[in-house]
C-alpha cells in the first residue's frame, strides 16, 4: 500500500498537484540539478490545522519527483512522513518563513533561470519594456542578497520585503513567486520569467524601449490571469500537466 493509499484525500490532491508541478518545470526547463523548490500547504482539513507543507526530496532531479516521495515538513522542518530522503535547507528556510509570514501564500515557487538571475543582478531590475513586465505593474518586491538562504533570521526580512507582492526578485539569486492556489504561483512565475527572458534578449540589442507607467498600469487591470476569483492560472497548467502525461504518467505514483 503507497503513501497516496493512506493519507488524507486532501493531502492526496495536494501532493498530485504539487508533483505535477515538477515535472512541469522540467519540462519548461526550469531546473537547477538537483536545487531549488517549490512548496505547497497541505490543507488544514488535513492536518487539524497545523501548518505543514511539502517540499521535494533533496537529490532527486525534478523528473524523479513523484506524489509519494514528496517530503511533509512542519514549520520547524521536522520530516513528518517517511522518506529516504533529506530536504534541503535552503529551501526550507526560504519557503517556511514565507509560508508562515505572508498571508494567502500556498504555494511558494522560486528558480534559478538564466534569465532570471541574470536580471536579478541588474541594479535596475526588471525594466518596464516589454507585454510582460507591464502586466507586472507594482506587482515587483526585491530582495537584497543575503548569501545562501540558510540562517533563520533572514526570514522575517525575507517576508518584510516581499509585503503582498507576489512577484519577487531575489537580487544577484533569481525569481520567486507566491500565491493562493498553485496555479495562480505559477501564472506569476511565468509571467515574470517571460518578461526576464525578452528583456534579456532586447537588452542585448540595445536600449529598451519603455512602456509609459499609466499604459503599464492599464496592461496590469486589463489582465485577468491572475484574479483568484477567475481560477488564475488554472487552464495553462492544465494544459501543461496533459503534456506531462503524454510523456510519463509515473509523477502520479
Amino acid at each position: 500500500m503507497s503513501l497516496l493509499d493512506t493519507c488524507h484525500p486532501d493531502e492526496r490532491a495536494a501532493r498530485l498537484q504539487l508533483a505535477a508541478c515538477y515535472r512541469v518545470f522540467a519540462l519548461l526547463g526550469w531546473t537547477e540539478m538537483i536545487y531549488n523548490h517549490i512548496t505547497l500547504r497541505v490543507p488544514e482539513s488535513a492536518t487539524g490545522g497545523d501548518k505543514h507543507f511539502l517540499i521535494n526530496p533533496f537529490g532527486l532531479h525534478y523528473s524523479e519527483v513523484t506524489a509519494s516521495n514528496l517530503v511533509k515538513i512542519n514549520l520547524a522542518g521536522d520530516i513528518l512522513c517517511e522518506s529516504k530522503y533529506p530536504i534541503n535547507p535552503a529551501g526550507y528556510v526560504l519557503h517556511s518563513c514565507i509560508h508562515d509570514g505572508v498571508e494567502g501564500a500556498h504555494c511558494v515557487m522560486h528558480t534559478h533561470t538564466t534569465a532570471g538571475v541574470a536580471v536579478a543582478s541588474l541594479a535596475s531590475g526588471l525594466s518596464q519594456s516589454n507585454f510582460y513586465s507591464a502586466q507586472l505593474h507594482g506587482m515587483v518586491a526585491y530582495h537584497d542578497f543575503e548569501g545562501i538562504t540558510i540562517r533563520a533570521d533572514e526570514g522575517p526580512r525575507v517576508v518584510q520585503s516581499i509585503g503582498n507582492r507576489k512577484a519577487v526578485i531575489l537580487r544577484n539569486h533569481g525569481l520567486l513567486s507566491w500565491g493562493q492556489t498553485l496555479p495562480l504561483a505559477f501564472a506569476v512565475l511565468w509571467t515574470l520569467q517571460r518578461a526576464c527572458e525578452i528583456q534579456l534578449a532586447t537588452q542585448s540589442m540595445g536600449a529598451p524601449l519603455p512602456v509609459p507607467e499609466a499604459i503599464a498600469a492599464q496592461c496590469t487591470r486589463d489582465s485577468f490571469q491572475f484574479d483568484p476569483a477567475r481560477g488564475a492560472g488554472q487552464d495553462v497548467f492544465d494544459a501543461l500537466v496533459r503534456q506531462v502525461d503524454r510523456m510519463d504518467r509515473g509523477w502520479r505514483e
